[in-house]
């Protein structure tokens, strides 16, 4: 779950993207997100569960919403929702995410000191935060790659392209 990004340890790529259509990949983080959190395990979420569940998938939802949402596919009383009416509520709103706005999020979580270059230093940290190893001559090496403005690092711009060419 979560930003859009993942880290491909075969090809050592630190943005390789998942896709951010509704794909099985996001089937599978919708059914992942419903099953974390039906706390009791009786295949049904509750509205804070719901709500907290959305959030997860990154979807900030206002109460209206949520509530609309648990009566068009949850139970007759709207009370909960399983996982099949859940997949259905939110996998139109995967389809309807702007791929652009998306890997521009991506950008800003990698780019944490908003300098609006995602450096080697911020490649270090996203393969520590995902409990990867790798050189820094590795990490020197995709700067380098996909550096194509030649600013010392990838520029949004770069990275978005990098992020529509891998699709």
């Amino acid at each position: 779950m979560g930003n859009g990004f993942q880290f491909n340890a075969t090809s050592r790529n630190l943005v390789n993207p998942r896709p951010l259509r509704t794909t099985d990949n996001k089937f599978d983080e919708t059914k992942e997100a419903f099953l974390l959190f039906d706390a009791n395990k009786d295949g049904f979420i509750d509205y804070f569960e719901f709500k907290v569940a959305l959030r997860a998938l990154g979807f900030n939802s206002k109460k209206e919403e949520v509530l609309r949402l648990m009566d068009q596919f949850g139970t007759k009383d709207g009370s909960k929702i399983d996982l099949n009416g859940f997949q259905k509520a939110v996998h139109p709103m995967i389809a309807a995410l702007d791929p652009i706005d998306e890997y521009k999020k991506a950008f800003r979580l990698i780019d944490e000191n908003a300098t609006g270059i995602i450096t080697a230093a911020n490649l270090r940290r996203v393969a520590r935060e995902l409990d990867e190893s790798i050189s820094d001559e590795e990490i020197q090496a995709m700067i380098d790659e996909f550096d194509f403005t030649n600013h010392g690092g990838i520029i949004e711009e770069d990275f978005i392209k990098i992020m529509e060419s891998a699709l």
